[in-house]
């Protein structure tokens, strides 16, 4: 089982930069597709990114791409996600998830089993 913990988020103005960290325990962390996906207040949880087990194969939602970019070290079983040139409209809670069904699996962009709590991210204008 694995067990996913979001840190890196906060407050910043448009046009800034943060970078989201998600820390996974369990020993087949690198076998697992991982992503982020995001909730903003009265709208539903949206796909931002994902990242297969390698970190060869990545995928992002078209209103981040260009912008956000995911990647992982599976040496430190941590998977990131960099954003820059953040918009009032990137305000959201962030959440890391994990395709732990099975190893080697394509990342999905929406069939994900474990969910991490969610950092907070907000972007002022």
């Amino acid at each position: 089982q694995v067990q996913l913990v979001e840190s890196g988020g906060g407050l910043v103005q448009a046009g800034g930069s943060l970078r989201l960290s998600c820390a996974a325990s369990g020993r087949t962390f690198s076998r697992y597709a991982m992503g982020w996906f995001r909730q903003a207040p009265g709208k539903e949880r949206e796909f931002v990114s994902d990242i297969n087990w390698s970190g060869a194969i990545t995928y992002y939602a078209d209103s981040v791409k260009g912008r956000f970019t995911i990647s992982r070290d599976n040496a430190k079983n941590t998977v990131y996600l960099q954003m820059n040139s953040l918009k009032p409209e990137d305000t959201a809670v962030y959440y890391c998830v994990a395709d732990s069904r099975g190893p080697f699996r394509v990342p999905t962009h929406k069939d994900y089993d474990t969910w991490g709590q969610g950092t907070q991210v907000t972007v002022s204008s």
